[in-house]
C-alpha cells in the first residue's frame, strides 16, 4: 500500500509540475486567448482597458467578465433597471475597445462573496475560454466586491486544471498565466509592477471605452466624488476627464517602462497599465511575456 501511495503521489505532483509550467499557445496562427474577470462593469477598462485595445489588435481574443450585474452602483436608480443599463453599457464599451467579448453576470453588486458555486463558474468561465491568460484584481482593496473577485480567481487559479472540480467542464490542458490588475493600495503590500504597458496610441480608445459607462463616470462617480454638477456637458470635456483617470506614472511604472521598452521609447509615454504576475498558474519566462504582451517590442 505504501508503495502505490508514493506512485499516485508522485505522478500526482508530475501532473501538477507539468501544467504549471506547460507551454502557452505560441502558433503564430492561432492568436492567445486572454480572460480578464473583476467584479463590477467597467472595473477592466479602468485598470487595464489600454492593454485590452492593444491585445486585440495584435490579435489575441480578449474577453471580459464582470461577476456582479453593479445594480448598487448608482444614488438614484437601482436594482433591476440599473443592472440592465450597466450591461448595455459594457456592450457598448467592448465595441468601443474591440475586444471579442463582454460577459455580465447576474450576482448582485454589493454582496458578491467568494462562495463554492460561484468559483466553479469562474473555473468553468476560463475552461470555455481556454484562457493562456487569466488576469483578476488583486485581494487588497477598498471594495469587499472587488476582495472576493479576486479570491474567486485565486481559488481557481489550479483548480482549472482539477478534471474533477466543476467536471461538467473539461479541465484546461496548461496552467494559463495568472496576472493581477494594478491598483494603488500599499497594505499589507503594494503591487509589483513586473509589466509595464504603454499607452498612448491607444489613450484615446480607452476613453471611449471609459465614456460608455455613463452611470458610473458621470453620474455615479460624480456622486461619491461630492461632484455633482461639474461633469462637463460637451464630449471632448468627458473624454478628458477619462484621459486624466490614468494617474501620473510612478517611479515604478517609469522604471517598468524603461525595462520592457529601452530608454528611448520608455521616456516618450505619458500613460501606462502595470501587471503582476501571481504566485499561482503558470510563470512564464520573459519570451512568454512578451508573447502575452506583443506590444513590448525588443
Amino acid at each position: 500500500m505504501k508503495i502505490k501511495s508514493i506512485i499516485f503521489l508522485l505522478a500526482f505532483m508530475g501532473f501538477s509540475f507539468i501544467n504549471a509550467k506547460g507551454q502557452i499557445n505560441s502558433s503564430p496562427d492561432t492568436p492567445l486567448r486572454v480572460i480578464a474577470i473583476f467584479a463590477h462593469p467597467d472595473d477592466a477598462e479602468s485598470k487595464m482597458g489600454g492593454t485590452a485595445v492593444l491585445m486585440a489588435r495584435a490579435g489575441h481574443q480578449v474577453k471580459f467578465i464582470s461577476i456582479t450585474n453593479g445594480d448598487a452602483g448608482h444614488h438614484e436608480i437601482g436594482g433591476g433597471p440599473l443592472g440592465v443599463r450597466r450591461r448595455a453599457e459594457a456592450q457598448e464599451s467592448a465595441k468601443r475597445l474591440g475586444i471579442a467579448e463582454y460577459e455580465v453576470w447576474d450576482y448582485h453588486d454589493g454582496e458578491l462573496l467568494p462562495e463554492l458555486h460561484i468559483r466553479k463558474n469562474v473555473i468553468r468561465a476560463i475552461r470555455k475560454w481556454n484562457a493562456d491568460v487569466v488576469i483578476g484584481l488583486r485581494p487588497n482593496d477598498y471594495h469587499p466586491d472587488h476582495r472576493s473577485a479576486a479570491q474567486l480567481v485565486i481559488d481557481a487559479s489550479y483548480m482549472v486544471i482539477v478534471p474533477n472540480v466543476a467536471a461538467d467542464t473539461p479541465p484546461v490542458k496548461n496552467n494559463p498565466v495568472f496576472l493581477y490588475m494594478q491598483d494603488r493600495f500599499t497594505k499589507p503590500n503594494p503591487l509589483s509592477h513586473d509589466i509595464v504597458v504603454g499607452i498612448d496610441e491607444v489613450i484615446e480608445t480607452k476613453a471611449l471605452g471609459l465614456d460608455a459607462h455613463v452611470s458610473q463616470m458621470y453620474e455615479w462617480g460624480a456622486y461619491t466624488g461630492g461632484r455633482l454638477g461639474q461633469i462637463p456637458e460637451d464630449t471632448e470635456g468627458r473624454l478628458e476627464m477619462m484621459r486624466k483617470r490614468n494617474r501620473k506614472l510612478s517611479d515604478e511604472q517609469r522604471a517598468g517602462l524603461l525595462k520592457w521598452y529601452g530608454k528611448d521609447k520608455a521616456s516618450q509615454f505619458k500613460y501606462a497599465e502595470s501587471f503582476e504576475i501571481a504566485e499561482y498558474g503558470k510563470q512564464p519566462s520573459e519570451n512568454e511575456i512578451r508573447m502575452i504582451f506583443p506590444m513590448l517590442k525588443k
